[in-house]
């Protein structure tokens, strides 16, 4: 049996907290229905016996505290109600123990799932650097500047390694609790729960639910202005020498400072703004997908749905069938 602590830190999303706990519940109600033992152990687990979580609103009592945790196989870490860096960076103040007794655990051993925005607390404690971590997309690039040691990815909805999980988004913390019912529970056991909570087992992107809005905090004025100019001429061609002409700016200088202020290419950065008013497009009118095409930029068809699957997860076809 796998011993789960699901800790309560300062500011924890309780909904996603919880969600994750039923989902336990569920397999270890199915097993005994199949005749087998249950698989896993659930407590939560505090600094203090009592948190007050959602501003005063709501108080979640501890099964343990870090000063007596007892046995624990799995951590799992929630999402944080952190929507801006501020928030962040209280949030981290306010859980500097519960970070370093997460730290121990994993570091001897354990194994540490976060959900969601939660990844923030191990890579405060620097269990993330070097390493690739899921975090949902609207959050990639305030996550990237409070912690450049991470590399930090939002085209996934779970990744797995050497023990440390990281998902995307505080409902997608299910598919991660499903990939944990898998791996400890079986995968008869895992589908079971899928259908159970009406989740797509085959989901693994982000991507069909990104919405691009461009990355405009970074500073850099020249940078910025030709952002704005791919935004505003997105279906001309635009070359990354003309751009650098425009913007008295040489090319490799421009790509140089373009890729470090966005962490997009050029022309990475015109094709997302392309995609981005293809599915706007795909989503509000009947145009026809060779009409988006066109009116986005592309006269090739391959191209066109070859670029729009890469940034998308889906081709422009499937992408109307979903959401128009």
């Amino acid at each position: 049996m796998k011993r789960i602590a699901m800790l309560v830190p300062a500011g924890a999303n309780i909904a996603s907290l919880e969600t994750a706990r039923q989902g336990f519940q569920a397999a270890n109600a199915r097993l005994r229905d199949c005749g087998r033992d249950p698989a896993f152990s659930v407590r939560l687990l505090a600094a203090e016996p009592t948190m007050s979580l959602d501003e005063g609103r709501i108080t979640v009592r501890a099964d343990a505290t870090l000063a007596q945790p007892g046995q624990v196989d799995i951590c799992l870490v929630p999402p944080l109600m952190a929507p801006d860096a501020a928030a962040v960076g209280r949030a981290v103040a306010a859980n500097t123990a519960l970070i370093q007794w997460l730290c121990a655990h994993y570091r001897e051993g354990g194994e540490l799932a976060n959900l969601c925005l939660g990844a923030a607390l191990p890579a405060a404690g620097g269990l993330l650097d070097g390493r690739r971590a899921v975090v949902h997309w609207v959050v990639r690039n305030q996550y990237a500047a409070l912690f450049p040691k991470v590399s930090w990815i939002c085209d996934r909805v779970v990744l797995a390694e050497r023990g440390l999980y990281t998902s995307g988004g505080a409902f997608s913390a299910a598919h991660l609790v499903l990939h944990l019912i898998e791996k400890h529970a079986g995968r008869d056991i895992a589908i079971w729960c899928a259908k159970l909570f009406q989740l797509d087992w085959d989901r693994q992107s982000q991507l069909p639910f990104l919405v691009f809005a461009g990355q405009k905090t970074h500073g850099d004025a020249v940078v910025l202005a030709v952002q704005e100019h791919i935004e505003t001429h997105f279906s001309e061609r635009l070359g990354i020498e003309g751009l650098a002409l425009r913007h008295a700016v040489g090319r490799r200088t421009l790509e140089r400072r373009f890729r470090h202020a966005t962490g997009n290419s050029v022309v990475e950065y015109q094709q997302r703004v392309r995609v981005e008013a293809a599915k706007q497009q795909l989503e509000h009118t009947r145009k026809s997908v060779a009409e988006v095409m066109y009116e986005v930029g592309y006269s090739d068809t391959k191209a066109f749905r070859d670029i729009f699957s890469k940034h998308c997860g889906m081709s422009p076809l499937s992408y109307r069938d979903r959401y128009h």
